[in-house]
């Protein structure tokens, strides 16, 4: 016999955006429940980005979930853009007074898991065959399994948070939605290590070998990307072939200042750009990864996801509680304004700071006057800062 709960909104993936609208409702008085394939250590254990827009910062800091943020991150002022020998910094907080918070997506997701702990919030892990029924509907359901145990949950609202590869965009029609896509001819291979970072503030490189960034998870703690092959695999390179390509990408007074150690991880991520149109069918909405994806170079993928999650957070608090549904009816539309912006940021700085395969001598000319230019013109660098550090959220 099939098990049946009932729950104002269904959210699919515990990850940060299906743990946070979890959250945002718990505060609004609307009951969630949360369901996710993994376990709760695969989910806490996956190693994401790191940079935290000042509006994410101050959504954290609203809805409770700061402390430990607050204690153990590090506000940048800046970053720095390298191409071979030039070097630029973008002052944040000269251009445009905001900074950003360098706190691992990791942690933030502990924390969420947490709060959503003590808070007496419904997590259901490692469940499988999730189905979607009815999004059409006043009532839609979801299905899903528990070892041999069939499960149903009957809502009002389907929020998907269960990334690119999950079963909620999956499950709207192919006649309602549309998909935009680039993929890129690179990865990004990436080395997690415990040792100081090389400076205070993270670097972008452009190198004819190819990308670089060092940035970091926290003063003792480092993450390093270098540009690869899209179908290289990272087994394929020691630590010690890691350091040396990396300090090949940088000038010599960056590398000089790297401090090598044994990894913790190493991965390969491929880049892609893509949007899935509209957010929303009737009932069940996307948010984060399950929507669009950007390249990591503006490091938009988290601000993203908690973006959407507050604006539909809001949206739902104003349809459920006060009986005004415009802000949900427009959800998707007001998401996409963002998401568009934030593609066309994300495709820019990687256009510029990448090495293509089939870039010809015109287009390497370009990318070193694109470079020049940002050095040369406080409103080219204006314009960056403004992106890097978030756009206003519209709510």
């Amino acid at each position: 016999m099939t098990a049946i709960r009932k729950t104002q909104v269904a959210i699919i993936g515990a990850g940060p955006a299906g743990l946070l609208l979890s959250h945002l409702l718990f505060k609004a008085g609307i009951s969630s429940i949360v369901l996710e394939r993994q376990t709760r250590e695969h989910v806490e254990g996956r190693i994401r980005a790191g940079v935290l827009e000042w509006g994410s910062v101050e959504i954290l800091r609203e809805a409770g979930l700061s402390a430990r943020m607050d204690k153990q991150g590090l506000v940048h002022d800046g970053f720095e853009l390298a191409f071979h020998d030039l070097r630029h910094r973008i002052d944040l907080r000269g251009l445009v007074g905001k900074g950003v918070m360098i706190y691992g997506q990791t942690e933030l997701t502990k924390d969420l898991m947490e709060q959503r702990h003590e808070d007496g919030g419904e997590l259901i892990f490692s469940v499988g065959n999730i189905s979607i029924e009815n999004p059409e509907n006043g009532k839609p359901r979801l299905r899903y399994g528990i070892n041999d145990d069939q499960q149903e949950i009957e809502c009002d609202a389907i929020a998907g948070c269960d990334g690119f590869h999950g079963i909620a965009r999956q499950s709207m029609p192919k006649d309602v939605l549309k998909t935009y896509e680039r993929v890129y001819p690179f990865g990004w291979l990436g080395l997690l290590t415990d040792t100081p970072p090389a400076l205070e503030e993270l670097i972008y490189a452009n190198h004819d070998r190819g990308f670089a960034l060092c940035s970091m998870r926290s003063k003792t703690r480092s993450r390093y990307y270098i540009q690869c092959a899209v179908d290289d695999h990272a087994e394929n390179w020691s630590d010690e072939r890691f350091w040396k390509e990396l300090k090949n990408r940088l000038n010599a007074e960056i590398a000089s200042r790297i401090v090598t150690g044994p990894s913790i991880e190493k991965s390969i991520a491929p880049l892609r750009s893509f949007v899935a149109e509209p957010m929303q069918y009737r009932n069940l909405f996307l948010a984060g990864d399950a929507a669009h994806i950007v390249p990591p170079t503006g490091a938009k993928g988290l601000n993203l996801a908690i973006a959407d999650v507050a604006v539909l957070s809001k949206a739902l608090h104003e349809s459920f509680n006060k009986g005004k549904p415009t802000l949900l009816e427009r959800y998707s539309e007001t998401c996409l304004r963002r998401v568009w912006k934030v593609e066309r940021f994300s495709w820019y700085l990687s256009k510029v700071m990448h090495q293509f395969p089939d870039n010809d001598l015109f287009e390497k000319k370009m990318q070193q006057a694109e470079f020049e230019y940002m050095m040369q013109s406080e409103s080219a660098s204006r314009a960056i800062a403004e992106n890097y550090v978030g756009l206003a959220l519209e709510l």
